[in-house]
């Protein structure tokens, strides 16, 4: 029997993999599976039993390295052979949870540090990401709208709540006409995709960040991509959705299948829609608000965070906005 596991980054296979291999060897010895790694997955050939008892236990770890916990070479080396007395994963989770018995409410970033609520509207964001199949945010730039979005879909992504996260915003210029853009369809759509780009690559590092877009773990798209598909299972982020016409947040929505949750971040004062059309943002949350499973979050000027400057400069503009 052969089968495969995804792994996010180079830390998890090294860490299965284990110290010069130490950990495919013994593996082999005793249980006589096959580890080995390539493009990004784990392999394992063996015995179908066999398979399928390390296949449970390495998911098992994979949860564990994924939640935070610290694991020590020769902890993962027993609970890979089913060696249960050497390492206990109900002990190990109980480091990592808080007394509720959920998981934490972010997980670490490259330097050690979490995103973390800093205003009262924020703790409600993150409350609702954590608990609502979708959730809207509106209000200005600098809010952390996206940036916590997307810190809650990954953390999500790595507990293994959902096997993929799909990042999509409407591709519309900034008031500016920029003509034609060279190199291929992905050259000429990722500028208008780079914030969330760059939102993964803070979170993640731009190394792993880019690892997951290979493995088509994570999916940055432009909106109009979502016709025609169900997305299942999946953890889904509309960004500037001030752009997004009636239409199109209507499509969006209906996308949305099996085991999914969705955000609808925007800023309804800054929409780039040309002409006359009309926002689909502010139709939407007017139709929706008050339906079960989906709620409304309201950021303002007080809740920017991105620099004294920006939240002087939203102040500024706040009476034209109103």
């Amino acid at each position: 029997m052969e089968t495969r596991i995804p792994l996010l980054s180079l830390d998890e296979e090294q860490q299965l993999l284990g110290p010069y291999d130490r950990h495919t060897k013994q593996v082999s010895k005793h249980l006589g599976v096959r580890l080995s790694s390539r493009g990004g997955e784990l392999r394992l050939q063996g015995p179908e039993a066999a398979v399928e008892s390390l296949l449970a236990r390495l998911h098992g770890i994979l949860k564990e390295i994924r939640d935070g916990v610290q694991l020590a070479p020769r902890r993962i080396e027993a609970a890979m052979l089913g060696n249960r007395e050497a390492f206990d994963f109900d002990a190990a989770l109980g480091q990592n949870r808080r007394s509720n018995g959920a998981p934490n409410s972010a997980f670490a970033r490259p330097n050690g540090n979490m995103p973390r609520a800093r205003t009262s509207a924020q703790a409600a964001y993150l409350e609702a990401l954590s608990s609502q199949e979708l959730v809207f945010a509106t209000g200005p730039a600098g809010t952390g709208k996206t940036y916590l979005a997307v810190a809650v879909a990954l953390q999500s992504l790595r507990h293994g709540d959902v096997s993929k996260l799909v990042l999509t915003r409407p591709v519309v210029e900034a008031g500016e006409h920029l003509g034609f853009l060279p190199g291929d369809l992905e050259d000429k759509i990722d500028p208008y995709l780079r914030p969330l780009y760059d939102a993964m690559s803070d979170l993640l590092g731009p190394a792993q960040a880019r690892r997951l877009r290979e493995l088509e773990i994570v999916e940055v798209a432009p909106l109009a991509f979502m016709r025609g598909r169900t997305l299942s299972d999946s953890f889904v982020i509309l960004d500037e959705a001030q752009n997004a016409t009636t239409g199109q947040l209507k499509m969006f929505l209906t996308r949305l299948g099996e085991g999914t949750r969705a955000v609808v971040t925007g800023d309804r004062t800054q929409t780039d829609l040309p002409g006359r059309q009309s926002g689909g943002l502010g139709d939407a949350i007017n139709r929706l608000r008050g339906v079960e499973g989906i709620e409304m979050i309201e950021f303002t000027k007080s809740d920017v965070q991105r620099s004294a400057l920006v939240q002087r400069i939203v102040e500024a503009y706040g009476d034209d906005e109103e």
